[in-house]
């Protein structure tokens, strides 16, 4: 899986929301669900990750193509914009 996000602020107390609790609330959400609908239990997600500060906007919209051509890269569609979990978020 791969994420592009920017962490908001927290409506109570400041500060941001750490990317720990994000990556976290992802996994377990996910996993529920994954785990509902197979009727299956257990993990599904490597304990590790790998994340890194986008610096500039040369480099997101970098991270950006690489993450929209993957399902290109493994045939799985033919334009990412057909590929069922891009998402995409315009302000």
């Amino acid at each position: 899986m791969h994420v592009l996000v920017q962490p908001l602020s927290k409506a109570e107390g400041g500060g941001v929301y750490d990317l720990a609790e994000i990556i976290h609330s992802v996994k377990s959400f996910s996993v529920h669900q994954i785990n509902w609908q197979r009727g299956s239990r257990g993990s599904i997600w490597q304990d590790e990750r790998f994340d890194r500060i986008v610096r500039d906007e040369m480099e997101f919209l970098e991270k950006w193509q690489y993450i929209m051509n993957n399902p290109l890269k493994q045939e799985l569609v033919e334009r990412p914009e057909d590929y069922p979990w891009l998402y995409l978020k315009n302000d």
